[in-house]
């Protein structure tokens, strides 16, 4: 299992759709650090299936998500429970970062 690749278009229904946490990762394709990160969360998603949701916005494409949350640098993580930002995390971290900032 993937993350999944939200747009403007689906990433209020994807984050109000589901009651488990959801970790949206703001990225771009020539960002060196967010290559690192994608293998990590290739791997979250495929472990955390069915306990959470492993998201992905490509800010190059979606600008207007990059502005509505505050994106400055990235890779830029949050973490959403019940369609709200609870949890913001910048740079490269490790699965095991990552699995603990899901379950706080």
């Amino acid at each position: 299992m993937k993350p999944i690749a939200l747009t403007s278009e689906t990433f209020d229904a994807t984050l109000s759709g589901t009651d488990q946490p959801v970790l949206v990762d703001f990225w771009a394709e020539w960002c060196g650090p967010c290559k690192m990160m994608s293998p990590i969360l290739d791997q979250l998603a495929a472990e955390q299936a069915g306990r959470a949701t492993i998201a992905k916005v490509d800010v190059d494409a979606f600008p207007d998500l990059q502005a509505r949350f505050g994106i400055r640098a990235i890779p830029t993580l949050i973490v959403f429970k019940n369609g709200q930002p609870v949890n913001t995390i910048t740079g490269v971290k490790s699965k095991g970062f990552l699995e603990a900032a899901l379950t706080a």
